[in-house]
């Protein structure tokens, strides 16, 4: 299954921490990632940098990091989205930059495009809440979602080398399955 051209990815961490489970996730994906598909990771610096949304500010103008965001996704032709779950949800700061990037509505880069998600936590849960909250926001924002595989890493810090790296073969599996599926959907939605 090699598309004709490459299918650009665009990965976004929702955490801003240095050693995210969640970042060390978007660099599996990269090396686990399908011929013919490239995956780059959105800077953190971005996300850190966008100021909390207020539409008094958006109106006296666009901050350059919401500028740069939007840009990079709509150089995407797709999204995979990794997301931790903080208090049965999203983290403040990917819902922050979901809602600046969204705005206009009418210019959303968000619209129509393909998204996957996945996410790792310390916890037992794998970020199953925070995941199917985001698959709200998603459908808010005209996105469409892939619904399998899922990817929930519970228990994190058993399944990554202090370097980052995913040792889990499991969940190797099923992000290469999730990226092979995001392909197929990719390809889909560009015909119709």
């Amino acid at each position: 299954m090699k598309p004709l051209s490459p299918i650009r990815i665009l990965g976004i961490a929702g955490s801003l921490r240095e050693k995210s489970y969640n970042y060390d996730l978007l660099r599996a994906a990269q090396e686990l990632a399908p011929p013919g598909t490239e995956i780059q990771i959105l800077d953190r610096a971005i996300l850190a940098q966008i100021p909390p949304y207020n539409e008094d500010v958006r109106a006296r103008g666009e901050p350059a990091p919401v500028t740069a965001l939007k840009e990079a996704v709509r150089q995407a032709d797709a999204l995979l989205i990794a997301t931790p779950e903080y208090n049965f949800s999203i983290p403040g700061v990917l819902k922050n930059a979901l809602d600046w990037a969204s705005r206009p509505p009418e210019t959303s880069p968000f619209s129509g495009k393909p998204v996957a998600i996945m996410g790792a936590t310390a916890g037992t849960w794998g970020t199953v809440r925070a995941q199917t909250h985001l698959r709200q926001v998603c459908q808010a924002l005209n996105m469409f979602p892939l619904n399998r595989p899922e990817v929930l890493v519970a228990f994190a810090q058993e399944k990554f080398r202090e370097d980052g790296q995913l040792t889990d073969e499991m969940a190797r599996q099923l992000i290469r399955l999730l990226l092979e599926e995001l392909v197929r959907w990719t390809l889909r939605l560009r015909k119709e």
